[in-house]
C-alpha cells in the first residue's frame, strides 16, 4: 500500500509542477481579472459535477468490486447525459428570468455575482459532461485497485491541460480566461479517450445486475456522499461569490492563486486518501480499516505540515516576483489558509474511511458542521479583513469539521486522542517501508 501512496504522491508533485506552471503563465499573460474568471469557471464546473455524482461519483470505487462493470456502465452513461441535459434546460428557462430578480440578486451580493460569468454556459455543460466520463474510468479503476493505471490517466490528463494552455496563449493568442478553460476541456477529452483503452476489456466480462437494484443501492450511497460534497463545495463558492461581490473579479484572482498554492500541499492527503478508499473499500475487516486509517491519519497532517511551513516562509517579494506585483498579496492570504489546508488533509482520510466502510452520512454531517461555522465567518471576516478574513473563514471551517469527524471516529472504534501521537514505530515502519521500496 505505501508503494501505491509513493506513485500517487509522485503523480501529484508532478501535477502541482504543472499546475505552478499553469499558474505563472496565466498570471503573467492572461492577468488577474481573467484568472479569477477562469476560476470561478471551473469552481462552477465542480458544483454542478455534484448532480452526475449521486450515481457516477466516487461512489463507484465502492461498488465497481461488488457489482457487474458493464451495469455500472450503462448507469453512468445514461445518468450523466439525464443530468447535463437538465442543466441544458434549466440555463434556458433561466434566460427569461425579469431582469428585476437579478437586480436584486445583485443588491444583495454585489455587482457581478452570477453563478456563471457571461458567455460560459455552453463550455462548462461540456467540461461537466465530458469529466463525468473521464471520471467514470479513473474511479473503477481505483475500485479496481489499478492505482497505477490511474495515476498514469491522470497525468495525461493534466499535462494535455497544461501544454494545451500555452498552445492557445502563444500559437492561437488567446490572452483571456478562455485559454485557461479550453486547456481543461482538452485535458479532460484526451484523458478519458485514453482510459477507454483501460476500460474496454471489463466491457466484455459476463454477468449483468439489475439496474434498478443497482441504481438504489448506488443512489443511497452516492446522495450522502455528494450532499457532503455540495456542501463543503458551497463553502467554497460562498467566499468567491462574497470577495467577487465586494472587491471584484481581479480580487477573486488573487485568491484563487493564493489558494492553488496553498493547496498544494494538500496533494499528500490526497494521494494517501485515495489508496486508502481503494484499499478499505475491498476490505471487511472494520478493526483493521480504523487501524490503517488511524496510521494513514497522522502521516497526512504531519507531512501537510511540514511543506506548508515551507510555503509560507517564502518572502512577499519572491510570489510578487514570479507572479507579478498583482499578486503580492498571495502570501498573507496562503498564511490564513494553511492551517485549513492542514486540516482538509486529514478530513480526506477521515471521509474516505467513513465512505470505504459504507457509513457516508458522517461526510454530510461534518460538511453541515462546517457550513454553519462558513456563513457567519464570510460575512464578519470578509468586509474589514478581505481575502485574508476569506482564509481565515476557511481554516475556521475545516477545523469544525473534521472536529466532528474525530468525535464520531474515534466512538465508533474505541480510540483514545494519544493514538494519534507519531511514535518511533510510526517512524520505523515509514522508513522501512520506503527501504523496501527504494531497494526494489
Amino acid at each position: 500500500m505505501i508503494k501505491k501512496i509513493f506513485g500517487t504522491f509522485g503523480t501529484r508533485v508532478l501535477n502541482a509542477v504543472c499546475n505552478f506552471i499553469t499558474l505563472w503563465f496565466g498570471t503573467h499573460y492572461l492577468g488577474a481579472e481573467a484568472w479569477g474568471v477562469g476560476g470561478i469557471v471551473i469552481l462552477d464546473v465542480s458544483l454542478l459535477l455534484i448532480g452526475v455524482e449521486f450515481l457516477a461519483g466516487s461512489g463507484l470505487i465502492y461498488f465497481t468490486p461488488r457489482k457487474s462493470y458493464r451495469t455500472l456502465f450503462k448507469i453512468s452513461y445514461i445518468w450523466s447525459a439525464i443530468i447535463v441535459a437538465i442543466y441544458a434546460l434549466l440555463f434556458y428557462l433561466c434566460s427569461f428570468i425579469p431582469s428585476g430578480f437579478a437586480q436584486h440578486f445583485t443588491k444583495f451580493f454585489g455587482e457581478g455575482a452570477e453563478f456563471i460569468p457571461q458567455g460560459y454556459h455552453t463550455l462548462v455543460l461540456l467540461l461537466v459532461f465530458i469529466y463525468s466520463l473521464h471520471n467514470f474510468n479513473l474511479a473503477t479503476l481505483l475500485g479496481k485497485e489499478r492505482v497505477g493505471t490511474n495515476n498514469i490517466l491522470f497525468i495525461i490528463q493534466f499535462m494535455t491541460q497544461m501544454c494545451s494552455m500555452l498552445f492557445y496563449i502563444f500559437v492561437l493568442d488567446i490572452r483571456n480566461a478562455n485559454a485557461f478553460v479550453y486547456s481543461f476541456l482538452t485535458g479532460y477529452t484526451v484523458g478519458y479517450l485514453c482510459g477507454l483503452t483501460q476500460i474496454w476489456p471489463y466491457l466484455k466480462e459476463k454477468g449483468n445486475d439489475s439496474m434498478r437494484e443497482t441504481i438504489k443501492e448506488m443512489f443511497k450511497f452516492g446522495t450522502i456522499i455528494q450532499l457532503s460534497t455540495l456542501v463543503s463545495m458551497l463553502n467554497r463558492r460562498l467566499s468567491f461569490l462574497i470577495i467577487k461581490g465586494f472587491w471584484g473579479d481581479a480580487k477573486v484572482g488573487v485568491y484563487n492563486a493564493a489558494t492553488q498554492v496553498s493547496e498544494a500541499p494538500k496533494m499528500i492527503g490526497q494521494s494517501i486518501a485515495m489508496v486508502q478508499f481503494s484499499k478499505i473499500s475491498n476490505l471487511t475487516d472494520n478493526e483493521l480499516a480504523a487501524k490503517i486509517t488511524t496510521q494513514l491519519l497522522k502521516t497526512a497532517v504531519v507531512l501537510t505540515a511540514l511543506c506548508l511551513l515551507v510555503v509560507c516562509i517564502i518572502p512577499t517579494s519572491v510570489y510578487s516576483w514570479l507572479f507579478t506585483a498583482d499578486f503580492a498579496k498571495m502570501r498573507i492570504v496562503m498564511i490564513a489558509l494553511a492551517p485549513g489546508v492542514v486540516f482538509m488533509a486529514a478530513n480526506m482520510v477521515f471521509c474516505h474511511y467513513f465512505s470505504g466502510v459504507n457509513i457516508p452520512k458522517h461526510n454530510l454531517y461534518g460538511a453541515l458542521v462546517g457550513l454553519a461555522v462558513t456563513v457567519p465567518s464570510l460575512y464578519l471576516l470578509i468586509p474589514p479583513l478581505g481575502m485574508v478574513g476569506a482564509g481565515i473563514s476557511a481554516s475556521i471551517t475545516h477545523f469544525a469539521t473534521i472536529l466532528y469527524q474525530w468525535i464520531v471516529f474515534k466512538r465508533i472504534n474505541n480510540i483514545s486522542a494519544k493514538e494519534l501521537l507519531v511514535t518511533k514505530e510510526d517512524l520505523k515502519m515509514l522508513l522501512g517501508e520506503i527501504k523496501v521500496i527504494f531497494n526494489k
